[in-house]
């Protein structure tokens, strides 16, 4: 029998943070999960440290890919790869720490009580530490805007770290999903609500990532601010 929890994680030069966000996420998984990275072929040796990851832990997984094709394709691979493997739940989050692993016991278990949950920073509770004034800003505005675009109640549309039920993830057309950057997490939140599910946001502190760059880009930005509201039309 498969793995109950599958929890994915995309990777792109990620060698200085991967060995340990694979630790600390699997001391907070429950004893029924699969831990799968989905690594766009990094040129800093994330492949191989996963590769031997996989090889020490037998509820570890690697889906290498060819070149670095933007995190929703990575995500749409890893869903796939974890619907195969007979997930129930499915959980996904960065590799750069900026997501805390020990919420996942929090938004797993709320995940009992609802079909999406998000781990939001604009709830009460929530927060982003380490930003400066500029990023803050930039992150606030882009959650509110998908927000007044959608004409949807949930505060942070952009967020990464999030747990699907299966149901979700099989209604919602992972085939048709386009969005590269952070377009994507307001999507795939938009096409559950659309689709009748529930969505809940559960408070997360978010925190800058501990080495390496940041992956957001100018372009990132672009793509989500088209993106939004063709997904409304699209959704009428």
């Amino acid at each position: 029998m498969g793995a109950r929890v599958w929890l994915v994680i995309p990777t792109y030069n990620e060698s200085a943070n991967l060995e340990a966000i694979v630790d600390a996420a699997l001391d907070a998984l429950p004893p029924s999960r699969r831990l799968l990275i989905v690594d766009d072929g990094s040129p800093d040796g994330t492949g191989e440290i996963a590769d031997r990851l996989t090889a020490a832990h037998d509820d570890v997984a690697v889906l290498h890919r060819a070149s670095k094709e933007g995190l929703g394709p990575a995500y749409v691979a890893g869903f796939h790869e974890a619907l195969g493997g007979g997930a129930e739940i499915v959980a996904q989050m960065d590799a750069d720490f900026s997501h805390d692993p020990h919420d996942l016991p929090r938004l797993l278990e709320a995940a009992e009580d609802a079909d999406l949950v998000l781990g939001s920073r604009y709830v009460n509770g929530g927060r982003v530490s380490d930003w400066g004034p500029t990023r803050r800003a930039v992150s606030r505005w882009g959650s509110a805007y998908a927000r007044a675009a959608l004409g949807i109640d949930v505060h942070d549309l952009t967020g990464g770290f999030k747990v699907f039920r299966r149901t979700v993830l099989e209604a919602i057309d992972l085939e048709s999903l386009a969005s590269l950057g952070y377009a994507f997490q307001v999507e795939t939140t938009f096409r559950a609500i659309k689709a009748g599910f529930r969505v809940i946001e559960v408070p997360i502190v978010f925190h800058d990532r501990r080495v390496g760059e940041s992956k957001m880009s100018g372009g990132i930005v672009l793509e989500a601010a088209w993106r939004v509201p063709a997904m409304r039309l699209r959704g009428r």
